[in-house]
């Protein structure tokens, strides 16, 4: 674990702050900031910009659970949330908006460790995970606009599939331009022509 990471711990209780902080500090971490009250938490945490984001709600309301959930979903840092009860529509909320470890009845200073080494995998495994989504996101519609100007290149210039896709890279190698490019250009030419 990397020893200088920059973590906040929101919590309004001081004694179950102070049991976080202790583990951190055992665990050999010391930029430590603790927020006490959630009033601007979003803009707090911004003017802080922590590593990791460990949040404390002992019995969170729904009102305030939908407060943690938006920081979560805005803030991409792995976040921990620590609450005393539970059920699985929280479960599946906070899940849902991001929340890197929810743990339930488990705030243990001797744990502070591993739940943080636990956080930080988990949300790089995920952000790993979104990171390939978005790429194949991008290839497929990249894919399809190439597929596209192909299409529109065979009919007005009477080329065959591979004819057109050789046209097609070899301006985009004389341009210095992606494939993609160029075959969206040949689309908003084609449609400007119509």
């Amino acid at each position: 674990m990397d020893h200088s990471l920059n973590i906040v711990i929101v919590d309004e209780n001081p004694v179950r702050a102070a049991i976080l902080t202790e583990g951190l500090r055992e665990a050999g971490l010391t930029e430590i900031t603790h927020l006490e009250g959630t009033t601007n938490l979003l803009a707090r945490i911004y003017q802080i910009d922590p590593d990791v984001i460990l949040i404390d709600l002992e019995n969170p309301s729904r009102d305030m659970l939908e407060q943690m959930f938006q920081v979560s979903r805005i803030v991409k840092r792995p976040i921990a949330m620590f609450v005393d009860q539970s059920d699985t529509a929280s479960i599946q909320a906070s899940v849902d908006a991001g929340v890197s470890a929810y743990i339930v009845d488990g705030l243990k200073k001797e744990r502070m460790k591993h739940i943080l080494d636990l956080c930080i995998s988990r949300f790089n495994a995920f952000a790993k995970l979104e990171t390939e989504l978005s790429n194949a996101r991008s290839a497929l519609e990249d894919r399809k606009v190439i597929d596209r100007a192909k299409g529109i290149l065979m009919k007005a210039k009477g080329l065959t599939e591979e004819q057109a896709y050789v046209l097609l890279r070899t301006t985009a190698m004389n341009e210095k331009k992606k494939i993609a490019e160029i075959a969206q250009s040949v689309i908003t030419a084609s449609e400007m022509l119509k």
